[in-house]
């Protein structure tokens, strides 16, 4: 490994340390008045930012990319407009620093508080989703911790561009422009230094592929927050609205099945199935969608002429990204729970049913980071949660699970006041 490049990742990391001291005290105003200024950048670059973007699609990597990943590395003018108007969200929220979490009084006299704080410093970790570069950052600023970025290779270009527009906003409302950082190279090293800089960096979230996230949490000895693959099922009951059903079951797959929130996994009670799988089959196919069913689907689908491609035993945990869903038949609500609980990647499940206590049973025991009653599991997102953006969905179970916005990046610490009390 070259010492030129270690040295370079370890002053990166310096400088965002040192600035994650100053940005843990800047007001909510100056931070505010940084993601306006970005917002508005964004809105006046977009001839220069799909410039960026279109170089790295033409480049061999972008090129060897699945037609899922590419949609991620994708941007256009709806999504530039949809990213300026995610930073703004953001400035709306409530600033989480310094908020009181708990204040108590012990009997010696002794005051003590328990207040949100920054976590520090924030590795990100991502491959070809440049919406990343914004969505970390401005979560990052506004919950005041620094950040260092470290994309791809397949969105290189149009993540420095857009770092560039971040370093103008910072340094316009006077915020330490260090706060925010790009690893200037792709070098697969430089990784591997940033993660065991533990002394300066505090917390490494990874966002993409599974082997990015299994390399990262194995050759880290930082904290690892996890956004493991999304393999998210639904579950039409037999006592679901039929047409709800296949509404919802055609959204959570077909509006966007690059996403991790996208359905990947049918399961159909065997008293409806009959019923619902032709219908929701015809729509799917409509939609270009390819269905691997167990041999219960298939026999019933083999009625109606459909076409269907029998199921290997990987495709029922498998997180396809593409217009392909897994169809099983079920016996019954205790059957489905245990399927999602042993089959899917604790990400996002839901249930079809106008059953309520089937609805509180499943809502209880199914063992995932999100869990869905009548809706698509495409709501699974630091927007449409409310928090503005996001800077993962995390399938953890310490510190963070599912969408991780402005408090999920914050720690707490211990503010204790006395007036002269010494312990016996």
């Amino acid at each position: 490994m070259s010492a030129d490049l270690v040295q370079l990742v370890t002053d990166l990391a310096q400088r965002a340390r040192a600035a994650s001291l100053a940005l843990a005290t800047v007001p909510t105003a100056a931070k505010d008045a940084a993601l306006r200024k970005l917002a508005d950048l964004i809105d006046a670059s977009h001839p220069a930012l799909l410039a960026a973007n279109a170089r790295d699609l033409a480049s061999p990597e972008a090129t060897a990319l699945n037609a899922a990943a590419r949609d991620r590395l994708t941007l256009d003018a709806k999504r530039l407009t949809q990213l300026a108007e995610s930073v703004r969200e953001v400035v709306a929220l409530p600033d989480p620093v310094g908020e009181l979490l708990e204040e108590t009084v012990r009997p010696n006299g002794l005051k003590i508080r328990k207040v949100r704080v920054p976590i520090g410093v924030i590795g990100i970790i991502y491959e070809a989703r440049p919406n990343v570069t914004i969505d970390c950052a401005i979560l990052c600023l506004k919950s005041g911790n620094a950040c260092l970025l470290r994309g791809g290779k397949e969105c290189f270009q149009t993540n420095t561009a857009l770092a560039g527009l971040i370093t103008q906003a910072l340094t316009a409302a006077g915020v330490p422009a260090d706060a925010v950082q790009l690893v200037p190279t792709t070098d697969r090293a430089a990784l591997t230094t940033l993660l065991t800089l533990d002394s300066l960096i505090h917390c490494i979230i990874p966002r993409g592929g599974e082997p990015l996230i299994r390399f990262v949490a194995e050759n880290s000895t930082i904290p690892v927050i996890k956004h493991y693959k999304g393999v998210c099922f639904i579950y039409v009951d037999q006592a679901a609205d039929l047409a709800m059903a296949e509404s919802i079951l055609v959204n959570a797959k077909v509006s966007r099945p690059s996403a991790c929130n996208a359905a990947e996994q049918l399961l159909v009670h065997r008293a409806v199935a009959d019923k619902f799988l032709p219908a929701a089959a015809r729509a799917l196919a409509a939609n270009k969608v390819e269905l691997r069913t167990d041999a219960a689907t298939a026999a019933i689908l083999a009625k109606d002429h459909t076409a269907v491609t029998p199921a290997r035993t990987a495709d029922y945990s498998a997180e396809f990204l593409d217009y392909i869903l897994a169809v099983r038949v079920v016996g019954s609500l205790d059957e489905a729970i245990a399927t999602i609980n042993r089959d899917s990647s604790s990400h996002s499940d839901a249930i079809i049913t106008a059953d309520a206590a089937a609805a509180k049973r499943f809502l209880t025991e199914v063992d995932s980071a999100t869990v869905y009653w009548n809706a698509s599991t495409r709501f699974t997102d630091g927007f449409e949660f409310g928090y503005g953006a996001e800077i993962g969905i995390s399938t953890d179970r310490l510190h963070a699970r599912g969408p991780m916005g402005l408090r999920e990046l914050c720690t707490y610490k211990f503010l204790i006041e006395g007036s002269g009390q010494v312990r016996g």
